[in-house]
């Protein structure tokens, strides 16, 4: 009876230290104030990043691409987007969707050689031969589910899903934890996850998080993957499956329907349609 009570108390003890303190890490990793990543030698916005774009399937990807196109051709500064500032781009797409994987290579194709173009006849050749136009992969993960998969295999799938989400996020990394990488351009976590709802861009942000969680070869302490999350211009009264889940997770949730703004669950945005 002794050695059972020592051991329900050490268990008390453990649980009532390891629950608040990991509760105020994952407070701290969803912090929407938390550092922006650092650059490579100082502090520099204007240095490329590496962004990364998750297309869903069919409407996804066709709101995604139409408010990328609208951003890298507004004549607004404001709002333009250099695409070019992004060194290193990678699309993920869903394994089986190659009509997101050609409609990314096509805006690859037509962004990257306008903002090159923009720059040299700004007068910034300088700047323009010295970045160039970046790089840029498509990279392919598991469906997180299939559509009228069942609810019993879904777990199955969506862990094959976070497995290779994760290594995804991994896959260009950096072991120094000071802030910054072993050489300059070296690509490494994302600075920067776009989304719009897709089941797959639900379960990349989970694993961007556990990542962070744990300051996986210090991503957390350098302030990579932030995640900036666009609900779909369909959803004009309640948000997506999608959207409730992420909404108290990304840094930033935009939607385009201001009654949705009225929303007091999570930290939701109005910032007009953006398609």
């Amino acid at each position: 009876m002794a050695l059972t009570s020592i051991l329900i108390t050490l268990l008390t003890i453990t649980l009532l230290t390891v629950i608040p303190t990991a509760l105020y890490r994952l407070t701290l990793v969803l912090n929407p104030t938390r550092n922006k990543p650092l650059r490579h030698g100082r502090r520099n916005p204007s240095e490329p990043t590496h962004l990364l774009i998750v297309l869903g399937s069919g409407g996804h990807t066709a709101e995604m691409l139409a408010m990328l196109t609208r951003a890298v051709t507004s004549p607004d500064p404001a709002q333009k987007l250099n695409w070019k500032d992004y060194h290193h781009r990678t699309w993920v797409v869903s394994a089986g969707d190659s009509l997101s994987a050609a409609r990314a290579k096509e805006f690859e194709e037509m962004a990257t050689p306008l903002s090159t173009q923009e720059d040299l006849m700004a007068g910034k050749v300088k700047k323009a031969t010295d970045i160039g136009p970046g790089t840029y992969e498509i990279a392919t993960v598991p469906r997180a589910r299939e559509i009228h998969q069942g609810l019993a295999t879904a777990p199955v799938s969506g862990w094959k899903c976070l497995v290779a989400c994760r290594e995804l996020l991994m896959k260009h990394t950096t072991d120094t934890r000071d802030g910054h990488a072993a050489t300059a351009w070296e690509i490494d976590f994302p600075d920067l996850i776009l989304c719009n709802g897709p089941a797959t861009a639900t379960v990349l942000v989970g694993a961007s998080v556990l990542l962070r969680f744990f300051d996986v070869r210090g991503c957390s302490t350098r302030g990579k993957m932030r995640t900036v999350y666009v609900e779909s211009w369909a959803r004009v009264k309640r948000l997506s499956l999608s959207g409730r889940l992420l909404s108290s997770v990304v840094d930033r949730f935009l939607v385009q329907w201001p009654q949705l703004a009225k929303d007091s669950v999570g930290r939701i945005e109005y910032r007009g349609v953006l398609v």
